[in-house]
Parts: C-alpha cells; structure tokens; sequence
C-alpha cells in the first residue's frame, strides 16, 4: 500500500510552528513558535512532523501540483506540450521559450516560486532547531530528519536554480534584517547544497535499513548519494549566466573536480546494492502506476501525493476523453513525444511502445471507452496510465500519483559519463550496457548491447551515445531540458527536432520509409487496438479485416512550436522572476536576459 503523505502539517503543533510559513507570500519574517522549538526539535516524534511541513508547500495549487510539474521541462527535442502552438496562450509561452514576468499562469503570490522558498523557510527552521537542541548524529532518529531536512532544502534550491538561474540564497531563517534579499551567484548556492547532501549521506539509512527508508516516499542515501551526483553534473555543466552560456568558472566547480565527485557518489549507489532496475521497463512503470512505494528498487525518490492532491496522470497520461472503465476523471495528455521519437528507437527496444503512445481513449458508451488512433502529431506518454492503475480515480481535479524525481537508470548513465570524460569510453561501458541490456530482449544483447557499446572507441563516440541513451530511457519524464543545456545542447537539439520533423512531414531522410497510412482492428476485448503500419516498411495491406487512418497531419505550425520563431533558447534557459515577486522585493530583485 502507498504510505500516502497528508498534504497537511502534522497536528496542532507543527501548524504553529510554522506560522507564518503559510502566508503565500514568502518575504514574510516568521512569528515566534507557541511551542518551544527546543521541545520540538529534541523530541523524535515532534520533529519528524516537521519534515511533512517541509514537503507540504509541494502539494499546493499553484506550486508542484499545477504549475511546476505540468509545465517546467518542455519543449525539447522529445517532448512538447500541446499548448505550444496555440497563438497567445499563457501556457504555451512558458514552453517556447517566450515567457514574460507577467505570464497569467505564473504572474501570483502563491506560485510555485513562493512555495519553494515558504518549504525552504520550514527547512531552514527545522535544520536550526535540529542542530540547537536535537543533537542530531549518524543512527540516531533525529539524525536522520536532519538528512532529509537537509536534502528537501536541497530539492527546493536545485528546481529554483533548474526554472529561474540565479536566486536568493537563504539558509538561515528569516529575520527583520534578511526579509529582502538579492540574487545570489548559483554557484554559491550549488556548493551549499552539495556539501549539505555530503552531510546528508552520513545521516540518512539505505533503502529498508529503518522503517523510515522502507518507502521511496521518505529520503534514504542511496537518492541523496544520486541526487548529490546529479548536482555535481549540473553545476560543473553548461549553463546561462547574466554574462552568455558557459560552464562556471568557479574552481570548485570544475569539472574535474565535479565529474570526479559525481562518479564516486554514483558508484557508490551502483556498488551497495541498495537500488537497481527493474528487470522489466514495462513492469516498472506498471508498478508506478499501480503506487507500489516499496524502496530498493529503480525508484529512489518519489514527490509523495495524497489521493486528492497532484496531478500528474492527470496531466500527462494517455489521454481519456470521459469517465470510463479506468478512471473517474476524463484527463490526461496536456503533452506528449514529439512525433519522430517512436522512429528513432530501435524496433526491438522494449522502452519505446512503452513510452510513445498513437492512441487515446475515446468517449465512453455506456460508460464504457475503447481506445482510438490519434493523429500522427499527437503521441501520449505511455508511462502514465490510468489503465495500469489499481485504484479507480474519483477525484474531478487530482488522481494522487507521485512524481518520480529520480531513478536508478539516471545513476548509471550519470556513472557512465562521468567515467567517460575522466577514463574514457571502456571506463564508461559498463554502466551503458546496463542500461541496454534491460531495453533489450536478450535475443539481441549480442548485437544491441555488447558490439553497439563496444564499437564506442572515442569520447566522444560513447558522449554522444549516452546522448541517445537519455532520450529513449526518459521521454515523458522531463528530465532532458536541463541536461541538454548542461551538455550546451539546447538550441542544437531543438533545430535538430524541428529538422527532424519536417523530415518527417515530407516523409525524406531518415522519414522516409515511416508508412503514411495505419491499418487497425479491435482485439477480443473489443477496447485495445490491434495496429498495423506503425513500424518503418509496414505499407502492404493486412486484410479486410483491418480500417484505414491516414498518417500524415503534422504541419509548420507543429514543428515551428518547438520554440517561438525568432527566439533563440539558448538566450532563453530560463523562465524570468514573475513580475508579483519583483514588485514585492523591495527594489532587490531584477531579472536579467533581457527580460
């Protein structure tokens, strides 16, 4: 069973302590607690509420629920949101790399900005108390909130940095004297939270070490241990500063420095045997969907719902048009694969049915949906289904599914390019062949696993390939956009899609033998498709017993929505500061990039 977090803090006393944190205007100082914190901080039990404050911000309206999650994350060359190509919309301005501060979705106090730094506040309060009066050491319960209050603050300024760049940097609780900040140099607060998650890792059990790390819902080492090496790639990587693109130029930053640090945290993981993949890519989505929470396996860390609070099959599921056998709630499919990543996979990688998905579920008869082909521009995430679930969804507004923040299969291919870059592609090939071997059946490892990774003989050759990798092992988890501008590879690969797709239009390049008709029928159940023409070269008719569909829609408006024409990304990394924030900083905040 899911251990479901309350998006509520715990009792009476969490809430008092936390006051003034649920203002949503986060420049407030706090109030005195009513409760003195050197009770709550030294008592276990008290403490550990506080932590469910710290996530609490995470679960609000206009936070991670619906705004940071749906929309941060697109477009890139394998994702796009639907939105993009509608002229004027708010939502799609946040995608095209055309967002301005006073954006209708975004431009409110109780945003998703002001939610971080309220979770941050709550942290920060709690690692004072904590450190005062709990004395939180390694093995000892309040060690371990310590590590996790830790690591949420760590999360809270990583996604800050990931949407906005340069932030505030505030790790201490607010006083009289610290209520209006300006922007901190990133790499300032990079190296906090990267020397807090080294702290962290000392505090924190493994997966099923304590009750607490039995769920991927509570932070264990083997994430802060990954989430650490994450870091390590970012800060060290490519990225926009008020002065151009580039990597830092702070020597602690380095990459030497960084990749080093990142290989040691991640093999570190690979090496306890605490986490691994599922043996199944397919299972280990089916068991996502099915809320299956139990930690030591692919998933490390997971942003915990509650059944009525996220949204997150709600906005990127396979998409169904009413209440129907599956779900109570006709969402899903606000964003999907841009629609040549189906073509790029190799057909015998178990990854892309998974993942790329030509069809929706239609209205219902009888409350009763069968699925229906969609158009060639128009792919679902098919790791999101309300079809896999176990619980039937109720809710009008929320399904409750967690979101993956990261998994297993992302400490391999950190594992493999950091080695890459230190030691060189056979240093590196272990970790890729891990991750292929599971994509593949093993029928083929032979060749799509041993000779593919082998035949990688230069850097940059096996660079590329985890390039690659990335794409197939995580579209639809929006993961990519950070990476490609940390690789310096944002505007490239959103010319290369747009190039790709055009290709695919006209059905020329690598397009061309993509069939332009599907043939399809129902299976016995009378619901699920049985399609024929999807796969390159599929162009004999099968029968009589299969209807055509023509599958050829995409157009220049599509592709040109990968970002807005005359833009260039790469002066556009970043979303601006919404304009309710400027206003309310007393002259201390400004956004840079020519906002």
């Amino acid at each position: 069973m899911k251990n479901i977090y309350k998006i509520i803090i715990s009792g009476l006393i969490m809430t008092s302590l936390f006051t003034a944190c649920e203002d949503s205007e986060f420049l407030e100082a706090p109030t005195k607690s009513t409760l003195d914190e050197s009770i709550i901080f030294s008592t276990p039990g008290l403490a550990r509420g506080a932590i469910d404050g710290i996530l609490e911000p995470m679960g609000q309206t206009n936070s991670y629920r619906g705004r940071f999650i749906p929309f941060y994350g697109f477009n890139t060359d394998i994702e796009y949101n639907f939105s993009s190509d509608d002229a004027g919309s708010s939502q799609g301005e946040l995608m095209i790399y055309d967002a301005k501060p006073n954006n209708t979705q975004m431009n409110s106090t109780n945003n998703a900005w002001a939610m971080m730094y309220s979770g941050i506040e709550r942290a920060n309060i709690c690692i004072r108390g904590l450190r005062a009066y709990g004395d939180p050491q390694p093995g000892t319960e309040l060690g371990q909130i310590l590590g996790e209050a830790l690591t949420l603050r760590a999360i809270y300024y990583a996604d800050l940095m990931k949407a906005w760049g340069d932030v505030p940097a505030r790790f201490e609780p607010i006083t009289s004297e610290t209520i209006y900040l300006a922007k901190s140099n990133r790499d300032i607060i990079y190296k906090q939270i990267i020397a807090d998650l080294g702290e962290a890792a000392t505090l924190v059990p493994w997966p099923n070490e304590t009750t607490a790390t039995s769920t991927v819902e509570k932070v264990n080492k083997a994430f802060v241990k990954g989430f650490r090496a994450r870091l390590a790639m970012i800060a060290s990587g490519f990225q926009q500063y008020p002065d151009g693109v580039r990597r830092s130029s702070d020597p602690d930053l380095s990459v030497e420095k960084m990749y080093t640090l990142a290989l040691s945290e991640a093999t570190d993981v690979i090496q306890s045997g605490k986490a691994s993949l599922n043996p199944s890519f397919e299972q280990f989505w089916k068991n996502y969907n099915k809320e299956i929470v139990t930690a030591g396996g692919e998933s490390l860390w997971e942003i915990p719902f509650a059944d009525g609070r996220g949204r997150v099959l709600f906005s990127f599921a396979v998409r169904h048009r009413s209440v129907d056998q599956y779900t109570g709630q006709g969402r899903g499919g606000i964003a999907g694969p841009v629609p040549t990543v189906f073509y790029d996979y190799d057909e015998e990688d178990t990854r892309r049915d998974v993942t790329c998905v030509p069809y929706e579920w239609a209205t219902a008869v009888n409350g009763v949906s069968k699925q229906e082909l969609t158009a060639s521009d128009t792919w679902y995430f098919g790791k999101y289904r309300y079809e896999w679930m176990d619980r039937y969804v109720t809710s009008t507004n929320d399904d409750g599914v967690n979101k993956v923040y990261m998994r297993y299969a992302e400490v391999l291919l950190i594992a493999a390019e950091a080695a890459n870059e230190l030691n060189g592609p056979q240093a590196a090939a272990p970790y890729l062949k891990e991750i292929r071997r599971r994509a593949f059946p093993a029928i083929a490892h032979a060749t799509k696993v041993d000779a593919y990774v082998d035949n990688l003989s230069t850097k940059e050759d096996m660079f590329n390939a985890i390039v690659k990798e990335h794409k197939y092992e995580f579209t639809g988890e929006m993961e990519r956009k950070q990476n490609l501008i940390r690789w310096n590879l944002l505007k490239t690969k959103l010319d290369e899609a747009k190039s790709k797709m055009t290709d695919f239009m006209n059905r020329a390049g690598d397009y061309a033998d993509v069939p332009t008709t599907l043939y399809y029928k129902y299976k016995a159940d009378g619901e699920t498709l049985d399609i024929y023409g999807l796969n390159r070269g599929e162009t004999t008719n099968p029968g009589v017993d299969y209807s055509t569909k023509s599958w050829d829609a995409l157009d220049d408006v599509t592709i040109n929505s990968i970002y807005k024409v005359g833009v260039n990304p790469d002066q556009r990394q970043f979303w601006p500061i919404w304009q309710v924030f400027i206003d309310g900083s007393n002259n201390q905040l400004v956004n840079d990039y020519d906002y």
